[in-house]
Formats: C-alpha cells, structure tokens, sequence
C-alpha cells in the first residue's frame, strides 16, 4: 500500500529533527573541547608564568670551613687568636637560568670588628644548581677593642665569628630575559677552640 504524502512530510520533519539534534549535539561538543582547550592553555601559561618565569633570590652561603696548623689563640687572661681558614662557599641557584654576580669582598666579623677579609671573583651559577667554591683568609683579633669578650669566649671554649657579603649579579631566565638580583650573606661561624674546628654554621 502506498504511503500517503503525510507519511512522507512526517518522516521527512522526524529526519530535519533529527539532523538538527545531531548538529546541536557536535556544536557542543566542539564549545567543549574548545572550552577545555583554552582551560588547559590557561593553565600551561599560569604555571610557565609561576614557575619557570618566576625571578627567586639566589642564596650566598658558607657550607664549610677548615683551619690549617696556623691555629692559634690566647688565654682568658691574655685573649687573641690567629689562624688560617680555608672556606667553602655556595651560591644556590634555584632559578630556571643562570645567575652571573660580579666580583665582590666577604668580610668575617668578631662581634662588630672586622678581623678578615677575602676577595669573591665573578662566576656564575647554572640552572637550578648550586655555584661552590673555596676562598682563604688570615683571621686576627690584633684589631679588636681591649674591652671585647674575647676573654670570657675563650673561657667557654667557643668562638662566634660572622660572615658578611653582598653579591650583585643577573638572572638569565631561559638566555632570554635578565634581572638584576643582589645576594646577601650573613652566617653565624661556631668554633669549637679545643678541638679546632667548626661545630656548627647558621645562615640568615
């Protein structure tokens, strides 16, 4: 039995329907992977922005020092001392580039008398890692103020030295963009006078 031009209008509209769903629901899904596209885009460039691009402060540090036979110091009566310090020192680089600093100077400190001094030569620290290296200086009390508490230190058995510096350099973020970033030092030496040797290094 033929069907009738209703029949055929019915299932013509049933198909548009059909095809217009099929449409809406590919349209969708497109807005959504688009929409989860630039999500995802958003989120590469937020942590590239956060992480990799973000300038940190390199830190300056006395890692660990030895002293040679040179060692000497005086009595609670008589307080002085004097001997030769072999320092390792570390410039930690947690930057995404390397951080090039210029020459510079760390000073060792008793109290707030300088008693030593020693050049820093220009380096550069690489990506995320850490710049060591040594330096060696001649530590004397001849300068310090008859009224410090060298005396009462020797009595103790401990000797407090400080370590100060500033290192001014560049970070290099991926060999493109630089920044200047200055580095400062200042460590707390605890010397053991019995046994000769460093009993403990604390850094700001």
């Amino acid at each position: 039995m033929p069907s009738s031009p209703y029949t055929g209008h019915a299932n013509q509209a049933k198909h548009d329907i059909e095809s217009s769903e099929l449409r809406k629901k590919r349209r969708m899904k497109c807005l959504a992977y688009v929409a989860a596209f630039a999500v995802f885009q958003t989120a590469v460039i937020l942590i590239f922005v956060l992480t990799i691009m973000k300038v940190r402060t390199p830190k300056f540090r006395v890692r660990s020092a030895d002293f040679d036979e040179s060692f000497q110091v005086g009595n609670p009566a008589t307080p002085s001392f004097s001997f030769r310090m072999d320092a390792e020192l570390g410039v930690k680089n947690a930057n995404f580039g390397n951080y090039k600093f210029q020459n510079s100077s760390i000073f060792f400190l008793y109290g707030d008398t300088e008693v030593g001094e020693a050049a820093v030569s220009k380096s550069k620290a690489g990506w995320r890692s850490t710049k060591k290296f040594h330096v060696s200086v001649d530590l004397s009390s001849k300068g310090l103020p008859s009224n410090s508490q060298l005396g009462n230190d020797l009595r103790s058995g401990v000797l407090n030295l400080r370590s100060q510096s500033r290192l001014d350099g560049k970070v290099e973020l991926l060999f493109i963009f630089k920044k200047k970033k200055s580095v400062n030092m200042d460590c707390t030496l605890t010397i053991g006078v019995a046994e000769k040797k460093v009993r403990q290094i604390s850094c700001k």
